[in-house]
């Protein structure tokens, strides 16, 4: 069906940022959903032009963010393929009413959800199983001079971290030396 839509869509309350509830077609021998279609996306106000795809693996309490772009903004469309992550977005465009907001979802295997995060967004996420796959489709190339980060635990955006009991956070050395809080971040205008 050229055109139509395939997926439902949940406007967080950073409506820029969408969560996206894909049509899955399933029986005894499996599963099948598109994952990115051009036309589908444009329909719902999503035009990307990826030219870049990410997959990273995790395991429980590995936390990997809050990271942005100064230079070649990315726009994310994320999805957890393997597990479950708790996946964030930061608003960075200090014209924005929802500056310095977050909001948040669990993007899973089991669910199938994928997460749309413009340009101008910190993004990072908590990965919630033993072993998490998650891949993600860029808008812009990887440009690691003018990659920043925000810290995980900044007061300021007071992010809910869904951290279980006895389990320790961990970061790379690039996140807990690299970090500073959203305050004193080279933001978007």
């Amino acid at each position: 069906m050229m055109g139509s839509v395939e997926v439902t869509i949940e406007k967080l309350a950073i409506p820029d940022v969408i969560l996206i509830d894909p049509v899955v077609y399933g029986d005894a021998r499996g599963f099948f959903l598109e994952t990115w279609s051009a036309v589908q996306f444009e329909a719902l106000g999503v035009e990307a032009g990826f030219v870049q795809d990410n997959w990273s693996r995790s395991s429980r309490g590995v936390l990997r963010g809050l990271h942005y772009q100064l230079e070649h903004p990315q726009g994310k469309l994320v999805r957890c393929t393997r597990g479950s992550i708790f996946d964030v977005a930061v608003d960075l465009r200090r014209s924005s009413p929802t500056f310095g907001s977050w909001v948040g979802a669990v993007l899973s295997e089991e669910n199938k959800h994928s997460l749309w995060i413009p340009p101008y967004f910190a993004h990072g996420f908590l990965s919630l199983d033993d072993v998490v796959d998650v891949h993600y489709k860029c808008s812009d190339i990887y440009h690691p001079l003018g990659e920043r980060t925000i810290q995980w635990d900044d007061p300021d955006i007071g992010i809910d971290w869904p951290v279980e009991r006895g389990v320790d956070i961990r970061l790379s050395d690039k996140d807990q030396n690299g970090s500073r809080p959203i305050s004193d971040s080279e933001c978007f205008d």
